[in-house]
C-alpha cells in the first residue's frame, strides 16, 4: 500500500522538512503521495509535484485550512486515509500538533521522531535524550509517523512529475478557532534549515554578552543564531533560539557552540551536525566529547579574536 506525506508549508512555499519526510516515506513504500492542505496553495502543490519519487499530490484548498489548525487538518487527512498504510509528517511543531490527533482518531499508536526505517513495520527512534535507540515494531493497520528530519537525507526537490489532484474540503468539528499569531522577523536563515549555526550558552553570563560576542561571529559566517536551554531560561535570548531535546533539532554543516557545557538535553538536539566546534574554558565539559574541534579558552577573548580573523 501507499504512504501519505503531510506537506509542511506556509501557504506560499514548501518547507525543506517535507523532503526529509518523503525520503522516509520512500523507505516505507514505493508509492508516495503528498497532501498539500491550506489556503491558496497552488504554488505549494506545484512545488510538491516536482519532488523526486512522489506519485501524486493531493491538494485541498480552503480558507479554513490557511492557519493549519490541528482539528481541520486532521479531518482532511482522515477523509483521504483509505488506501494508505503509512502517514508521515516532519517532527516539527506542525507535525507534532496534527498527527497525534490523527492517530487517536484511527485508534492506533503513533511512532514518534523516527530516525531510521528498518522495514515497513519496524523503525528506530531515540529515547532517553538520544542516549539509547529503541527499535519499535507496529502491527497497526495504519502507521502514523513523525520523522526526525536530521535522520534522513532529503530527496531532490526537482525532477519529479507527479499529478495534482484537487479534493474538496471536508467540515471539521470546529472546536478551536485561530485567534492570532506573533511572528519573529529575522533576516537570518531559519534555525532548523541553516547550514551554519552559532549557539551561545550560560557561560556568556548575560544577554548583552550574547549580542556582543555571538552575533558578530554569526554575522561573519552568515549563520543562524542558537542557544542552550540554560541561556534561554536565563533570559539571554528568546525561546525560538533554543537547540535541544525540548527545543529544535538541528544538523547543520557547521555548529559552533560557545560557552555551552553540553548537557544531554542540548547534545540530543545538535550531535548530528556534520562539524561541531566547541569553545569552553572547562576542559572537562561534555560538549568536547562530541566536538570535532575543541578550544579550551576564555570565550571573551577567543571568540572576538576568531571573529576578527574571519574575512
Amino acid at each position: 500500500m501507499a504512504a501519505l506525506v503531510i506537506a509542511e508549508h506556509d501557504n506560499q512555499s514548501l518547507k525543506a522538512a517535507t523532503l526529509n519526510a518523503v525520503a522516509a516515506a520512500l523507505q516505507c513504500s514505493s508509492e508516495v503521495d503528498v497532501l498539500v492542505a491550506g489556503g491558496g496553495v497552488d504554488a505549494v502543490a506545484a512545488a510538491a509535484s516536482q519532488i523526486a519519487g512522489v506519485r501524486k499530490v493531493i491538494q485541498i484548498d480552503a480558507p479554513s485550512l490557511a492557519d493549519q489548525l490541528a482539528e481541520p487538518l486532521a479531518a482532511q487527512i482522515l477523509s483521504i486515509i483509505s488506501g494508505y498504510s503509512h502517514v508521515l509528517a516532519p517532527a516539527t511543531a506542525n507535525g507534532k500538533n496534527v498527527l497525534p490527533r490523527v492517530a487517536a482518531k484511527l485508534d492506533v499508536a503513533q511512532l514518534s521522531d523516527i530516525t531510521k526505517v528498518i522495514s515497513a513495520d519496524t523503525f528506530e527512534r531515540p529515547i532517553y535524550a538520544g542516549n539509547a535507540i529503541a527499535t519499535v515494531q507496529s502491527s497497526d493497520p495504519v502507521k502514523v509517523i513523525t520523522v526526525r528530519t536530521t535522520g534522513f537525507d532529503p530527496v531532490a526537490a526537482t525532477g519529479g512529475s507527479a499529478s495534482i489532484e484537487k479534493v474538496a474540503v471536508v467540515d471539521s468539528a470546529g472546536k478551536s478557532a485561530f485567534v492570532g499569531r506573533e511572528l519573529t522577523k529575522s533576516d537570518r536563515p531559519e534555525l532548523t534549515a541553516a547550514k551554519i549555526i552559532v549557539s551561545g550558552g550560560r557561560g556568556l553570563g548575560s544577554g548583552e554578552k550574547y549580542q556582543e560576542i555571538i552575533t558578530p561571529l554569526a554575522d561573519k559566517l552568515g549563520a543562524a543564531l542558537g542557544a542552550s536551554r540554560a541561556a534561554v531560561d536565563a533570559g539571554y535570548v528568546p525561546n525560538d533560539y533554543q537547540v535541544g531535546q525540548t527545543g529544535k533539532i538541528v544538523a547543520p554543516q557547521l555548529y559552533v557552540a560557545v560557552g555551552i557545557s553540553g548537557a544531554i538535553q542540548h547534545l540530543a538536539g545538535m550531535k548530528d551536525s556534520k562539524v561541531i566546534v566547541a569553545i569552553n574554558k572547562d576542559p572537562e565539559a561534555p560538549i568536547f566529547s562530541v566536538a570535532d574541534y575543541g578550544l579550551v579558552a576564555d570565550l571573551n577573548t577567543a571568540v572576538p579574536e576568531l571573529t576578527n580573523l574571519l574575512p
